[in-house]
């Protein structure tokens, strides 16, 4: 059985949309896979109640207790590299995990570590993104899936959402839009990159 595992720092919502689409759609039977194990650099992140609740394994990697390290971001990476590989994951999945990664982290996953983009790359990477759309007076926004590489937010894609910027959107309405189309896009990235590898 290969495994998944995400990360996460908050609320988990695109986890618990891809633990939902793979209980529905039978990802175990059909594509040898489940959701192995979720892991936060937050131990009071809600997204972890909702994957116990599924049966799902966590754990907590918590950035903070390496602060004092010579290297915090190596030794934090370090240490969530270890959490990680005791699950032998195929695919490792950052959902909401707001942690920039070192390249020796992005390096050791090459080819298996994807995260979810709230724009139409490579349009806005980094932070701020539907304030930076509605500002530049964009027609259009998204979400968009993609291979992470050392370069944030700029590896290759394998999905993309476009949602229309409406006249009286707000970064939060434009926010809701785009997070209801990441909910859909990212199981369905998911389920095909391992179905392209069944």
């Amino acid at each position: 059985m290969r495994s998944l595992v995400i990360l996460i720092s908050g609320g988990g919502s695109n986890m618990a949309a891809i633990v939902q689409t793979a209980e529905r759609e039978r990802w175990a039977e059909r594509l040898n896979a489940r959701v192995a194990a979720v892991i936060s650099n937050k131990a009071d992140a809600s997204g972890l109640t909702m994957a116990r609740e599924a049966g799902i394994a966590t754990s907590v990697v918590d950035h903070k207790a390496f602060a004092d390290q010579p290297q915090p971001r190596e030794a934090f990476d370090a240490a969530l590299m270890s959490e990680i590989d005791r699950h032998r994951p195929a695919l490792v999945v950052l959902a909401g995990f707001m942690r920039i990664l070192t390249p020796g982290f992005v390096q050791h996953y090459a080819g298996r570590l994807v995260n979810i983009h709230p724009s139409l790359l490579p349009a806005f990477p980094g932070l701020q993104t539907h304030e930076r759309a509605i500002a530049a007076g964009c027609k259009v926004a998204g979400a968009t899936v993609h291979h992470v590489t050392a370069e944030l937010d700029h590896g290759p894609i394998l999905a993309q959402a476009v949602v229309p910027v409406l006249p009286d959107d707000t970064a939060q309405t434009l926010a809701s839009r785009v997070l209801s189309q990441e909910h859909r896009i990212y199981p369905q990235a998911i389920a095909a990159w391992l179905h392209a590898r069944a």
